[in-house]
Formats: C-alpha cells, structure tokens, sequence
C-alpha cells in the first residue's frame, strides 16, 4: 500500500491527531500495531479484549493505543521501559500472542535528518533548515509505511501467561498526606497504612507532602 494512501486513511489520521504531529516514530508505532492486529485477527479493542505491551514510551506508543483500542484506562496497556521498539498484542479470547520488533538496522540513520533534529530541539535551526527537516521527516515517515512488515520487524509469536483484568476497587486516606489510594497501593510503615509516594519519601528522610 502506497504512503499517500495510508497518510490519508482516517485511522492514520486519527493516529496523527491523537500524537499532535506526523513523524517516522509515529508510522513504526502505525506499523506495528496493523501488523499484529492481522497477524491476531482482531478488531480493535471496545473493552480489555486485546492486551498490548510496549516497551517504548516513544511516539510509536500513541499509534499502537489508537489502533489497538488498549489504554492505559482500560489497564490494558502495560509499560516496560526497556528503550526497545517492541510490540507484544495478546488476545484474551483466542490466548494467542504476537510479538513485533523492529530490526537492527532496518531504517539505517539520515545524519542530516539526525543533525536536524538537534537544532530542531536547541532552537537553533534557521527557516531554510527547518523546512529541509520537515521534508526529511515527512519521507521518512512514507518510507516506513511503505516498508514490508517483515523488513521492518522481527515477527514471532508467543506463548505468555495473559495479565489480570483491570480492577475496581475502593480507596483509602493514606495515613500521612490524606489522599484517597486504592487499598491494594497502600503500604504499612510504623503502623500506618501510606501511600507509596509517601512511603518513597520517609525511605529517602524527606518530609511528608502534609498531616491527615
């Protein structure tokens, strides 16, 4: 599928709202998600029927959560901060599991994209170069979505024990700062039931956030 096809899908559209701009971060995240959603046969998740795991907090990981349907919310959407450009989906109603990573040199580094980047961010780059990056930015960007998944992407499947669905229940004052927590994240410290934040705080010898 050609990018000027994928660029003007309302679902790449709504990818590009939800993250506030188009960037080659944003279609590996695209990418990713469409290929494991296939590859799991399912439908975008109403509820907690797909689990997605990434182990990013880099701009792909928005265009996963518009495609997949998993939210931090919905406690569907789990975190691990392990710098990878790695996408676990599970499915609760097959038990399947697909795991999409990206492969070592498979997008090979523009320096004068790179370079751009950096005066992007310092505030540094002048007119001239702040339209050459945005033209960089936007052809990688298509070079993505025009690359085959398996160029992209190491795809395996797995076989992974699914996590605990999301789980209601009541708060508790922390005895220290007074702030409603879930009981299940109270800690017990010299007697007391606290929140974790707190509990951080008395372990570091800092003062308290307040008196309940």
């Amino acid at each position: 599928m050609k990018a000027a096809d994928i660029l003007s899908s309302e679902e790449f559209k709504k990818c590009v709202e939800f993250h506030g701009h188009l960037c080659p971060g944003l279609s590996i995240g695209y990418k990713a998600a469409k290929t494991g959603m296939a590859w799991l046969k399912e439908n975008r998740a109403a509820d907690e029927e797909i689990v997605a795991i990434v182990e990013t907090d880099a701009c792909s990981a928005d265009a996963v959560q518009v495609l997949t349907g998993c939210t931090f919310g919905k406690g569907n959407f789990i975190y691990k901060d392990h710098g990878k450009m790695v996408l676990t989906l599970l499915s609760r109603q097959s038990g399947e599991g697909i795991r999409v990573a990206m492969k070592y040199g498979a997008l090979p580094p523009n320096e004068e994209h790179r370079n751009l980047i950096q005066k992007i961010r310092n505030g540094t780059a002048t007119e001239t170069e702040q339209k050459r990056f945005h033209e960089l930015h936007h052809k990688r960007s298509c070079d993505v979505l025009e690359m085959p998944a398996d160029q992209l992407f190491t795809i395996t499947s797995v076989n992974m024990q699914l996590p605990k669905k999301a789980r209601i229940e009541p708060s508790e004052p922390c005895a220290q700062c007074g702030e409603p927590t879930m009981a299940s994240r109270l800690e017990e410290r010299d007697g007391q039931r606290v929140c974790r934040d707190c509990e951080g705080r008395a372990a570091r010898g800092e003062r308290g956030a307040g008196i309940a």
